[in-house]
């Protein structure tokens, strides 16, 4: 038997199971000074098929304009409103949002793992597909997986100023932690 399960804050079940982010860091001389940010967003769904309650497929869709900036550590002063508000408009400008509404991950090959899952598939971002691979736990109840994204593989400028002597890093590492619904919230 096969079904589909729906995940995250944009289902049709209208409930929030879990957080999507990305973590950045930052380089450069005048790296100090700068703010480790997380971006959470807003709007996204992953659908998981399920051939006798294992996962065969993910299919991920996040909606680049629903990023918003959850924190900003570091930096010399704690980050305030208005420069996340900036912040904000300076990733949504890197990922080219206008242009780019979508970043997708599509798995076609789940494995086991003594832990969860080695999911491989194809990442699009900004226009730009590359082969992926995201290793997720799984304790039946919940998912949660981190990866690495370099940025400029995607065709992304991370962002930078003061001639480059402060700038986002290359590599950001994308999060994911979820609820699975029980088996009654799936469709067949």
């Amino acid at each position: 038997m096969t079904r589909q399960v729906e995940l995250g804050p944009d289902t049709d079940a209208g409930t929030d199971t879990g957080a999507l982010t990305v973590r950045t860091d930052v380089t450069g001389k005048a790296a100090r000074t700068g703010h480790r940010l997380v971006l959470g967003f807003d709007r996204w769904r992953a659908t998981v098929s399920l051939r006798d309650e294992a996962p065969v497929a993910v299919d991920l869709n996040v909606e680049v304009d629903s990023l918003q900036v959850r924190s900003g550590e570091g930096g010399l002063t704690p980050m305030t409103a208005p420069e996340r508000g900036v912040a904000r408009l300076n990733a949504l400008k890197s990922l080219k949002a206008a242009k780019f509404g979508q970043v997708t991950f599509v798995a076609d090959a789940v494995t086991p793992t003594d832990a969860g899952y080695r999911l491989s598939g194809q990442l699009t971002i900004c226009g730009t597909t590359k082969p992926h691979t995201v290793e997720v736990t799984s304790d039946g109840a919940s998912v949660q997986g981190e990866s690495v994204v370099t940025q400029t593989d995607f065709g992304v400028k991370p962002y930078s100023l003061m001639m480059g002597a402060l700038k986002v890093a290359d590599d950001v590492i994308v999060a994911l932690e979820t609820r699975v619904p029980d088996a009654s919230g799936g469709s067949e």
